[in-house]
């Protein structure tokens, strides 16, 4: 039986000091996972601080300043809202043939519709 209570007494001694140690592990781990929102907080801020391009005013060369907008891409812009009039949002980007969604998520804070 003293076989018995020292294998308790040992296994409660070792998740003891295992359990603090977890504890530490995991709020260190949780601490870099901040770092890395504010990193990404920051590019964001960033990017919109660069010049914002009006997709209704825009002729094609501006809107092929914009990151993925390829010749062709802002030509389709250009005819879309020819054809039927200026955006409300810039959320209708959407409709014009040749924006994804990843393509509009990577051009959204650098254009505007007013």
């Amino acid at each position: 039986m003293q076989t018995n209570n020292s294998y308790y007494f040992n296994t409660y001694n070792f998740l003891h000091k295992l359990l603090p140690l977890l504890i530490c592990c995991f709020l260190f781990a949780c601490s870099g996972q901040n770092n890395t929102k504010q990193v990404l907080s920051v590019e964001n801020q960033t990017q919109t601080s660069a010049p914002v391009i009006n997709i209704n005013t825009a002729s094609v060369e501006e809107l092929e300043k914009l990151p993925h907008i390829g010749s062709k891409t802002a030509q389709e812009i250009v005819e879309h809202r020819e054809k039927f009039g200026k955006f409300r949002k810039p959320e209708f980007l959407l409709l014009v043939r040749g924006i994804s969604n990843r393509r509009f998520l990577a051009i959204k804070n650098l254009i505007k519709a007013e």
